[in-house]
């Protein structure tokens, strides 16, 4: 498991639209990776209108914001355009960057179990450190939390 002061793993992802981003890219600056389950489901929406609601001031903050799942770049770009996300969501079918930060993990509902994404987050800053991990996300309450920790 990664821990504050760790280098954040790089990764390269598609977006909701098609575009390629880089961790690279935004040396920099604050960076608040979020990675969450599922689109469009209500922890999901929860934790993504919070972020939305709290945007000014987390570009005050100079802070970007990158939603990770495995979902496809489609159901991203619906997921944003239905709850109007100004951030960006990356496309992780691979599997690859929710393994890198180690948030693939076995779940279990009903009795069930299976792998899936930890709903989880990493606020990496302007040199790429991970700064804060945040293992057990609160939907409702993340986006305070972060500007609370970015002050």
């Amino acid at each position: 498991m990664l821990e504050t002061g760790s280098p954040a793993p790089l990764f390269s992802l598609p977006d909701q639209n098609g575009a390629e981003h880089s961790l690279e890219n935004y040396r920099g600056s604050w960076v608040l990776l979020y990675f969450y389950p599922r689109d469009d489901t209500p922890g999901c929406t929860k934790e993504a209108c919070g972020l939305r609601d709290a945007w000014k001031e987390l570009q005050q903050a100079d802070c970007m914001v990158l939603g990770v799942s495995t979902d496809s770049e489609e159901s991203h770009k619906k997921f944003e355009e239905k709850f109007d996300l100004p951030f960006t969501l990356l496309a992780d079918a691979e599997k690859e960057v929710v393994e890198a930060y180690g948030v693939w993990k076995k779940k279990s509902m009903y009795g069930k179990k299976y792998m899936g994404t930890a709903r989880m987050s990493f606020l990496i800053d302007a040199d790429g450190t991970i700064a804060k991990v945040y293992e057990k996300v609160k939907p409702a309450e993340h986006a305070q939390q972060v500007l609370k920790d970015l002050q």
